[in-house]
């Protein structure tokens, strides 16, 4: 049986403005987008690792870690608005027509999450091939009561009523996105221009690993995880076995 050809893209957008120079910017020792190309290319499902990036400089760093970046994204999309699955459509055109290379998979990696485990991404792979699925993607648990804070500064509920019980335990369980890792299909990315296709499906990762970088709060409290991430593992358990 033929192996499957899997595109892994990394976006790397340069225009971030809570954290400058996000991308490349020392975490522990090494830039931040060298932790997510190690992971990609450590892969073994994983055939081809490509950085999108608007930044001469990104693509430097992100080639010196063995990354491929075979061009730089286009201005019009590299804005704030810009749609990361517009950057990854495009570059499935331009591999198309320039190299004939037209993936079975592609496997999206943001830099943004440095908690991610390799069981993250191996975990979503499984998914896709145990299921009649065209995305697989990791989320993490939330409380399930959201609410929005407006100007000023009035609360609202969005998916509930005060009057339901204030247990959370009597809530059905709720899930964000955490951003770690996507996989798709590409004929349903191409199809559907979605990154979630309409048969889609979620792995769970730790809450605490799920730290998404977008402002100084967060990477901090991303070093300190990172640094910690043993203990805290060795401790969870420990705590999960206390009745």
């Amino acid at each position: 049986m033929k192996k499957a050809e899997v595109l892994a893209i990394i976006p790397a957008r340069a225009g971030s403005k809570r954290i400058p120079n996000k991308n490349i910017k020392n975490f522990l020792g090494k830039p931040l987008i060298a932790y997510t190309i190690k992971q990609a290319l450590a892969c073994s499902f994983i055939s081809r690792v490509i950085v999108d990036t608007d930044s001469k400089k990104i693509a430097r760093i992100a080639k010196k870690y063995n990354a491929e970046v075979p061009w730089l994204r286009p201005a019009n999309l590299a804005k704030d608005s810009s749609l990361v699955v517009d950057s990854i459509l495009h570059s499935l055109n331009r591999l198309k027509k320039e190299e004939n290379y037209i993936p079975d998979y592609v496997a999206i990696l943001q830099t943004t999450s440095p908690l991610r485990e390799i069981k993250d991404i191996e975990d979503c792979w499984l998914v896709m091939q145990r299921n009649d699925v065209t995305t697989a993607l990791t989320v993490c648990s939330t409380h399930p009561r959201l609410y929005h804070l407006k100007k000023n500064k009035n609360i609202f509920l969005v998916n509930g009523s005060e009057n339901q019980s204030s247990n959370a335990q009597a809530w059905p369980s709720a899930y964000i996105l955490n951003g770690c890792f996507y996989i798709v299909k590409t004929n349903a990315l191409i199809k559907e221009k979605l990154i979630l296709t309409k048969k889609t499906k979620a792995v769970v990762c730790p809450t605490w690993r799920s730290v998404d970088l977008d402002t100084a709060e967060d990477w901090v409290v991303a070093e300190l995880l990172y640094k910690n991430k043993d203990r805290i593992e060795m401790r969870i358990k420990e705590l999960g076995k206390i009745h």
